[in-house]
Protein backbone atom coordinates (compact mmCIF):
# COMPACT_ATOMS: atom_id res chain seq x y z
CA UNK A 1 0.00 0.00 0.00
CA UNK A 2 1.49 3.71 -0.70
CA UNK A 3 1.95 5.91 1.72
CA UNK A 4 -0.92 8.71 2.28
CA UNK A 5 0.54 12.10 1.42
CA UNK A 6 -1.17 15.86 2.12
CA UNK A 7 -2.40 17.35 -1.44
CA UNK A 8 -2.04 21.21 -2.15
CA UNK A 9 -4.40 22.74 -4.27
CA UNK A 10 -2.53 24.18 -7.35
CA UNK A 11 -4.68 25.97 -9.94
CA UNK A 12 -7.78 23.40 -11.54
CA UNK A 13 -5.31 20.74 -11.02
CA UNK A 14 -4.27 18.87 -8.00
CA UNK A 15 -0.66 17.65 -7.07
CA UNK A 16 0.41 15.57 -4.31
CA UNK A 17 3.51 14.81 -3.13
CA UNK A 18 6.25 13.46 -6.02
CA UNK A 19 4.33 15.45 -8.60
CA UNK A 20 2.06 12.63 -9.04
CA UNK A 21 -1.61 13.55 -10.03
CA UNK A 22 -4.36 12.18 -7.74
CA UNK A 23 -5.32 9.71 -10.16
CA UNK A 24 -1.51 8.46 -10.54
CA UNK A 25 -1.65 8.60 -6.68
CA UNK A 26 -4.85 6.49 -6.50
CA UNK A 27 -3.37 4.35 -8.56
CA UNK A 28 -0.38 3.76 -6.52
CA UNK A 29 -2.09 2.88 -3.51
CA UNK A 30 -3.92 -0.03 -5.08
CA UNK A 31 -3.05 -3.34 -3.94
CA UNK A 32 -0.57 -5.07 -5.98
CA UNK A 33 -3.60 -8.52 -5.42
CA UNK A 34 -7.02 -9.42 -4.48
CA UNK A 35 -7.20 -9.85 -1.24
CA UNK A 36 -7.16 -13.36 0.58
CA UNK A 37 -9.28 -15.29 3.60
CA UNK A 38 -8.34 -18.38 4.24
CA UNK A 39 -10.64 -20.70 6.24
CA UNK A 40 -9.45 -23.76 8.06
CA UNK A 41 -11.97 -26.07 10.16
CA UNK A 42 -9.99 -28.05 12.94
CA UNK A 43 -10.85 -30.12 16.12
CA UNK A 44 -7.54 -31.61 18.64
CA UNK A 45 -5.22 -30.86 15.75
CA UNK A 46 -2.15 -29.72 17.66
CA UNK A 47 -0.04 -31.50 15.88
CA UNK A 48 -0.62 -30.21 12.88
CA UNK A 49 -2.38 -26.49 13.22
CA UNK A 50 0.89 -24.47 13.40
CA UNK A 51 2.44 -25.68 10.45
CA UNK A 52 -0.75 -25.46 8.60
CA UNK A 53 -0.98 -21.54 9.71
CA UNK A 54 2.69 -20.72 8.61
CA UNK A 55 1.91 -22.12 5.40
CA UNK A 56 -0.76 -19.35 4.72
CA UNK A 57 0.67 -16.69 6.86
CA UNK A 58 1.36 -14.37 3.57
CA UNK A 59 -2.82 -14.32 3.28
CA UNK A 60 -4.28 -11.31 4.18
CA UNK A 61 -7.24 -13.14 6.38
CA UNK A 62 -6.87 -16.17 8.47
CA UNK A 63 -10.23 -17.65 10.07
CA UNK A 64 -10.37 -20.52 12.12
CA UNK A 65 -13.26 -22.55 12.93
CA UNK A 66 -13.06 -24.78 15.52
CA UNK A 67 -15.27 -27.02 17.04
CA UNK A 68 -14.48 -27.86 20.65
CA UNK A 69 -10.83 -28.41 20.65
CA UNK A 70 -9.89 -29.89 23.98
CA UNK A 71 -5.95 -29.70 23.31
CA UNK A 72 -3.92 -26.64 22.59
CA UNK A 73 -5.08 -26.04 18.81
CA UNK A 74 -7.25 -23.04 19.96
CA UNK A 75 -3.97 -21.22 21.88
CA UNK A 76 -1.50 -21.90 19.04
CA UNK A 77 -4.22 -20.74 16.38
CA UNK A 78 -4.57 -17.48 18.19
CA UNK A 79 -0.89 -16.99 17.56
CA UNK A 80 -1.08 -16.06 13.71
CA UNK A 81 -4.77 -14.93 13.74
CA UNK A 82 -7.55 -12.76 16.13
CA UNK A 83 -10.10 -14.93 14.03
CA UNK A 84 -10.72 -18.00 16.08
CA UNK A 85 -14.22 -18.56 16.59
CA UNK A 86 -16.25 -21.91 18.05
CA UNK A 87 -18.92 -23.42 16.64
CA UNK A 88 -20.39 -26.78 17.22
CA UNK A 89 -19.31 -30.00 14.97
CA UNK A 90 -22.65 -29.98 12.69
CA UNK A 91 -21.13 -32.24 9.51
CA UNK A 92 -18.33 -31.83 7.35
CA UNK A 93 -19.50 -29.87 4.55
CA UNK A 94 -21.95 -27.80 7.37
CA UNK A 95 -18.78 -26.88 8.94
CA UNK A 96 -16.52 -25.33 5.44
CA UNK A 97 -19.73 -23.66 4.59
CA UNK A 98 -19.59 -22.11 7.92
CA UNK A 99 -16.27 -20.58 7.91
CA UNK A 100 -17.35 -19.80 4.65
CA UNK A 101 -19.81 -17.18 5.96
CA UNK A 102 -17.53 -16.06 8.20
CA UNK A 103 -14.81 -14.93 6.18
CA UNK A 104 -14.19 -11.04 4.70
CA UNK A 105 -12.98 -11.37 1.61
CA UNK A 106 -14.37 -12.54 -1.50
CA UNK A 107 -11.57 -14.61 -2.81
CA UNK A 108 -11.15 -17.75 -0.14
CA UNK A 109 -8.60 -20.59 0.12
CA UNK A 110 -10.18 -23.62 1.98
CA UNK A 111 -7.46 -25.78 3.59
CA UNK A 112 -7.62 -28.41 6.17
CA UNK A 113 -5.80 -28.70 9.33
CA UNK A 114 -3.51 -31.27 8.02
CA UNK A 115 -2.87 -30.13 4.71
CA UNK A 116 -0.30 -27.13 3.85
CA UNK A 117 0.07 -24.48 1.04
CA UNK A 118 3.82 -25.49 -0.41
CA UNK A 119 5.86 -22.79 -1.13
CA UNK A 120 5.52 -23.06 -4.98
CA UNK A 121 1.46 -23.03 -4.52
CA UNK A 122 1.66 -19.98 -2.62
CA UNK A 123 3.55 -18.48 -4.95
CA UNK A 124 1.40 -19.61 -7.81
CA UNK A 125 -1.91 -18.33 -6.13
CA UNK A 126 -0.38 -14.96 -5.07
CA UNK A 127 0.22 -14.30 -8.81
CA UNK A 128 -2.96 -15.38 -10.19
CA UNK A 129 -4.70 -13.22 -7.63
CA UNK A 130 -2.32 -10.35 -9.18
CA UNK A 131 -3.93 -11.68 -12.59
CA UNK A 132 -7.12 -10.94 -11.35
CA UNK A 133 -6.64 -7.69 -10.03
CA UNK A 134 -5.51 -6.73 -13.28
CA UNK A 135 -8.52 -7.87 -15.18
CA UNK A 136 -5.68 -11.23 -16.79
CA UNK A 137 -8.07 -13.68 -15.74
CA UNK A 138 -11.93 -14.70 -15.22
CA UNK A 139 -11.82 -17.74 -13.37
CA UNK A 140 -14.17 -17.98 -10.63
CA UNK A 141 -12.12 -21.17 -9.14
CA UNK A 142 -8.88 -22.96 -9.06
CA UNK A 143 -7.85 -26.73 -8.59
CA UNK A 144 -4.82 -27.92 -7.18
CA UNK A 145 -3.08 -31.38 -6.89
CA UNK A 146 -2.65 -32.70 -3.45
CA UNK A 147 0.23 -34.76 -2.43
CA UNK A 148 -0.49 -36.90 0.41
CA UNK A 149 2.59 -38.13 3.01
CA UNK A 150 1.70 -41.43 4.27
CA UNK A 151 4.11 -44.48 6.03
CA UNK A 152 6.98 -42.28 5.92
CA UNK A 153 6.70 -41.61 1.93
CA UNK A 154 5.02 -39.25 -0.74
CA UNK A 155 2.24 -41.30 -2.54
CA UNK A 156 2.38 -40.72 -5.92
CA UNK A 157 0.01 -43.45 -7.58
CA UNK A 158 -3.29 -45.36 -6.84
CA UNK A 159 -5.44 -42.47 -6.82
CA UNK A 160 -4.10 -40.36 -4.36
CA UNK A 161 -1.77 -37.87 -6.87
CA UNK A 162 -2.95 -36.02 -8.24
CA UNK A 163 -5.87 -35.73 -6.35
CA UNK A 164 -6.92 -32.13 -7.48
CA UNK A 165 -8.99 -30.63 -5.09
CA UNK A 166 -11.06 -27.45 -6.15
CA UNK A 167 -9.62 -25.41 -2.64
CA UNK A 168 -9.41 -21.61 -4.02
CA UNK A 169 -12.75 -19.71 -5.33
CA UNK A 170 -15.17 -16.64 -5.30
CA UNK A 171 -17.01 -16.83 -2.00
CA UNK A 172 -19.99 -15.71 -3.70
CA UNK A 173 -19.81 -18.05 -6.61
CA UNK A 174 -18.65 -21.46 -4.73
CA UNK A 175 -20.36 -23.86 -2.05
CA UNK A 176 -19.06 -26.76 -0.56
CA UNK A 177 -21.24 -29.93 -1.08
CA UNK A 178 -20.95 -33.44 -1.06
CA UNK A 179 -22.22 -36.34 1.43
CA UNK A 180 -20.54 -36.62 4.76
CA UNK A 181 -17.96 -37.24 5.31
CA UNK A 182 -16.46 -36.84 1.62
CA UNK A 183 -17.16 -33.05 0.78
CA UNK A 184 -16.34 -30.90 -2.02
CA UNK A 185 -16.79 -27.62 -3.51
CA UNK A 186 -19.44 -26.91 -6.31
CA UNK A 187 -18.52 -23.89 -8.15
CA UNK A 188 -20.63 -21.87 -10.52
CA UNK A 189 -17.67 -20.71 -13.69
CA UNK A 190 -14.61 -21.31 -14.80
CA UNK A 191 -11.89 -23.41 -13.02
CA UNK A 192 -8.48 -23.19 -14.17
CA UNK A 193 -5.83 -26.24 -12.75
CA UNK A 194 -2.79 -24.61 -10.78
CA UNK A 195 0.25 -26.67 -10.70
CA UNK A 196 2.30 -26.41 -7.14
CA UNK A 197 1.03 -29.07 -4.76
CA UNK A 198 -0.92 -28.33 -1.60
CA UNK A 199 1.12 -31.05 0.84
CA UNK A 200 -1.57 -33.51 2.89
CA UNK A 201 0.00 -34.92 6.20
CA UNK A 202 -2.33 -37.63 6.65
CA UNK A 203 -3.00 -40.55 9.07
CA UNK A 204 -0.28 -40.61 11.80
CA UNK A 205 0.03 -44.51 11.43
CA UNK A 206 -1.88 -47.36 10.64
CA UNK A 207 -4.05 -47.18 13.58
CA UNK A 208 -5.29 -43.67 13.07
CA UNK A 209 -6.11 -45.11 9.21
CA UNK A 210 -8.03 -47.36 10.63
CA UNK A 211 -9.79 -45.09 13.43
CA UNK A 212 -11.20 -43.32 11.13
CA UNK A 213 -12.01 -45.61 8.46
CA UNK A 214 -14.13 -46.61 10.93
CA UNK A 215 -15.52 -43.09 12.20
CA UNK A 216 -15.94 -42.39 8.79
CA UNK A 217 -17.73 -45.40 7.44
CA UNK A 218 -20.01 -44.82 10.60
CA UNK A 219 -21.28 -41.16 9.65
CA UNK A 220 -21.09 -42.55 5.77
CA UNK A 221 -23.94 -45.41 6.26
CA UNK A 222 -25.53 -43.22 8.24
CA UNK A 223 -25.93 -40.95 5.14
CA UNK A 224 -26.72 -43.81 3.17
CA UNK A 225 -29.76 -44.81 5.15
CA UNK A 226 -31.13 -41.20 5.73
CA UNK A 227 -31.48 -41.04 1.46
CA UNK A 228 -32.83 -45.06 1.87
CA UNK A 229 -30.25 -46.00 -0.31
CA UNK A 230 -30.65 -49.32 -1.10
CA UNK A 231 -28.15 -52.06 -0.16
CA UNK A 232 -27.83 -54.77 -3.03
CA UNK A 233 -25.39 -57.84 -2.40
CA UNK A 234 -23.81 -57.33 -5.86
CA UNK A 235 -22.27 -54.04 -4.06
CA UNK A 236 -21.05 -55.43 -0.66
CA UNK A 237 -19.28 -58.59 -2.68
CA UNK A 238 -17.81 -56.83 -5.98
CA UNK A 239 -17.10 -53.33 -4.91
CA UNK A 240 -14.48 -54.17 -2.39
CA UNK A 241 -12.37 -55.88 -5.11
CA UNK A 242 -12.96 -53.27 -7.90
CA UNK A 243 -12.10 -50.57 -5.53
CA UNK A 244 -8.47 -52.26 -4.77
CA UNK A 245 -7.66 -52.96 -8.26
CA UNK A 246 -8.80 -49.97 -9.84
CA UNK A 247 -6.38 -48.45 -7.31
CA UNK A 248 -3.73 -50.60 -6.83
CA UNK A 249 -3.42 -52.25 -10.55
CA UNK A 250 -5.37 -49.34 -12.53
CA UNK A 251 -4.07 -46.45 -10.96
CA UNK A 252 -0.75 -48.44 -11.01
CA UNK A 253 -0.93 -48.42 -6.64
CA UNK A 254 1.62 -50.87 -7.13
CA UNK A 255 4.42 -48.34 -8.02
CA UNK A 256 4.30 -46.64 -4.51
CA UNK A 257 5.56 -50.60 -2.73
CA UNK A 258 4.24 -51.69 0.48
CA UNK A 259 2.37 -48.06 0.98
CA UNK A 260 0.85 -48.39 -2.11
CA UNK A 261 -0.87 -51.72 -1.50
CA UNK A 262 -1.75 -50.96 2.17
CA UNK A 263 -3.82 -48.07 0.59
CA UNK A 264 -5.50 -50.40 -2.09
CA UNK A 265 -6.38 -52.92 0.71
CA UNK A 266 -7.72 -50.26 3.13
CA UNK A 267 -9.33 -48.11 0.43
CA UNK A 268 -11.48 -51.91 -0.39
CA UNK A 269 -11.73 -52.71 3.31
CA UNK A 270 -14.07 -48.68 3.96
CA UNK A 271 -15.98 -50.02 1.25
CA UNK A 272 -16.94 -52.87 2.71
CA UNK A 273 -17.79 -51.48 5.95
CA UNK A 274 -19.49 -49.15 4.77
CA UNK A 275 -21.93 -51.17 3.45
CA UNK A 276 -21.64 -53.76 5.94
CA UNK A 277 -22.32 -51.26 8.82
CA UNK A 278 -25.50 -49.78 6.21
CA UNK A 279 -26.88 -53.29 6.60
CA UNK A 280 -26.72 -53.28 10.21
CA UNK A 281 -28.73 -50.44 10.62
CA UNK A 282 -31.32 -51.49 8.33
CA UNK A 283 -31.48 -54.72 10.42
CA UNK A 284 -31.72 -52.92 13.22
CA UNK A 285 -34.64 -50.36 12.46
CA UNK A 286 -36.49 -53.46 11.30
CA UNK A 287 -36.00 -55.08 14.78
CA UNK A 288 -36.58 -52.41 16.76
CA UNK A 289 -39.72 -50.69 14.02
CA UNK A 290 -37.87 -47.26 13.57
CA UNK A 291 -37.32 -45.18 10.72
CA UNK A 292 -33.75 -43.75 9.50
CA UNK A 293 -34.94 -40.81 11.62
CA UNK A 294 -35.66 -42.71 15.26
CA UNK A 295 -40.02 -42.63 14.14
CA UNK A 296 -42.05 -46.05 14.31
CA UNK A 297 -42.99 -47.25 10.89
Amino acid sequence: MGVRSAATVLGPRTMVEGGLTPEQSAARQVPAREPLSVCVICCDEEANIRACLQSVAWADEIVVVDSGSRDNTVAIAREFTPRVIYHAWPGWVEQKNFALEQATYEWVLCIDADERVSPELAREIQRELERIRAGDSHAVGYSMPRRTFYLGRWISHGGWYPDRKVRLFRRSLGRWAGVNPHDHVRINGAVIALRGDLLHYTYRDIADHLDRINRYTSVAAREMLARRQRLPLFHMLFNPPLRFLRMYVFQRGFLDGLAGFIIAVLAAYYVFLKYVKLWELYRRNAETGTSDHGKAI
